[in-house]
């Protein structure tokens, strides 16, 4: 008995619905909601946030400085690169049982080799450049491109 009350409801409804049907269909009305374009705004800030850092980051060179299992001896050659090259951001890379650590954001092997001859008379050996992601600023990037 309930199955069918269920079947004659749904049969009702399919043909109500045709009652309420729309007989002109030249002519389409579109009525947009407003939250739409929120969420369109929402999206393009989401893209921007989430893509931000892979525009930051490039391929290019460091200077790798030192490269020790003596955790110490690499934080003490960190802080003497702070206090002579503040420009020089450092990097320190634990992989295990060794620290290494590298310095500086160069888009050129060039830029590396120049820096690597001042570093070299602070430190004389163990000291190269080498291939590696570095972080530049989105408005210097318009400037390689």
């Amino acid at each position: 008995m309930v199955l069918s009350l269920k079947k004659m409801l749904i049969i009702g409804l399919l043909f109500s619905g045709k009652l309420f049907a729309q007989t002109d269909s030249a002519s389409v009305v579109i009525h947009k909601d407003p939250r739409v374009d929120l969420l369109v705004k929402k999206q393009i800030q989401i893209n921007e946030e989430t893509t931000r850092d892979s525009r930051r980051n490039v391929p290019g060179y460091r200077i790798q400085v030192i490269n020790s299992s003596d955790r110490n001896k690499v934080f003490a050659v960190k802080t003497k690169i702070y206090q002579q090259y503040p420009e020089l951001k450092p990097y320190l890379i634990y992989q295990p049982p060794n620290y290494k650590l590298r310095v500086g954001n160069f888009k050129t092997a060039e830029e590396a080799d120049q820096y690597l001859q001042q570093l070299s008379k602070l430190f004389p050996s163990g000291i190269y450049v080498v291939h590696d992601i570095i972080e530049v600023k989105p408005e210097k990037l318009n400037d390689t491109n």
